[in-house]
């Protein structure tokens, strides 16, 4: 039987990728399972430099950006049609400074505010049954496949006369299929995801539209004896491009990232999280690096 607390502890990356916007995110043990009935509060921090933006479709160049992100996030499993299931929230808060390109407009930006909450459930179809946390824990994990819906509302800090803002004025739906296979102490997982957006009508007085964006990210995880586990994650993501009053712009992206995770379960209660990530090829968008780290505590369901 492996640890309760290193299966638990992948629920970090379940809030952690939704601060992370759209495409960009790397996620590793997102649809992996964890006992019904389960509470989760997460609090953390996040740093990003270079061509660093909250809203991942804009098109930014020579990029000297700093984004320093505290959030706040909840989470909930539970049982749906027999399948294990999560709910989660999180709400980003966001302090912004630099200069960049946009669009081919020089801008400088100092602001801070919240940023767009995201609201996501998941889903395990195959492989991952709705247990309690005694039938948990003779549970093996082997093939699991899974989906996910993830919703950005425009609540965040935005200011119409300004290209660079910390809220994207804009809803966001992302659909995601994701699976994964265990091989002993190593899961290998691959994941498909799609970012759906609405018009922003106030885009300096203009409409802006965008066309989705389209990614694909692999993870290999490696489980140690002591709850801890260590992921090297690799996104792609291509798309996106945008119009200003049905005029398409040169921002088409095509990019790729690499990024690794650590989680370390201190107790049944409490995890902690740190993980990196950089631009390795880029077009648009994806020149900066983040760094990060994450105190999640979890209650409930008999834990």
């Amino acid at each position: 039987m492996k640890p309760l607390s290193l299966r638990f502890s992948m629920v970090l990356m379940l809030l952690m990728g939704a601060v992370r916007v759209g495409a960009q995110s790397l996620e590793p043990r997102l649809y992996s399972n964890a006992p019904v009935g389960l509470n989760f509060l997460l609090g953390g921090y996040g740093f990003s430099s270079g061509s660093a933006i909250t809203d991942p479709s804009v098109a930014v160049e020579d990029g000297e950006l700093e984004v320093h992100s505290p959030f706040a996030a909840y989470a909930h499993s539970f049982g749906l049609w027999g399948r294990s299931a999560k709910f989660d929230v999180v709400v980003p808060y966001s302090f912004l400074s630099g200069t960049a390109t946009v669009n081919g407009v020089p801008a400088s930006r100092k602001v801070d505010g919240f940023a767009d909450p995201s609201f996501r459930v998941s889903m395990n179809f195959i492989g991952a049954p709705a247990l309690s946390l005694a039938e948990f824990k003779e549970y093996q994990q082997n093939f699991v496949l899974g989906g996910s819906l993830k919703i950005l509302a425009p609540f965040g800090q935005y200011d119409s006369s300004k290209l660079v803002n910390i809220g994207t004025h804009r809803w966001t739906v992302k659909p995601e299929l994701g699976l994964s296979k265990t091989f002993g102490p190593v899961v290998l997982e691959l994941v498909g995801a799609v970012a759906l957006y609405t018009d922003n009508d106030d885009f300096q007085g203009q409409t802006r539209t965008q066309k989705p964006i389209y990614s694909a990210q692999g993870h290999v995880v490696y489980k140690f004896r002591n709850g801890i586990w260590l992921a090297v994650s690799s996104t792609y993501y291509a798309g996106g491009r945008s119009a200003t009053n049905g005029v398409e712009n040169p921002d088409a992206q095509s990019n790729s990232r690499l990024g690794a995770t650590l989680a370390i379960p201190v107790n049944k209660k409490i995890s902690i999280k740190l993980y990196t990530s950089s631009g390795v090829s880029t077009r648009t968008g994806s020149d900066f690096d983040t760094y990060g780290l994450a105190w999640q505590y979890r209650w409930g369901g008999g834990l």
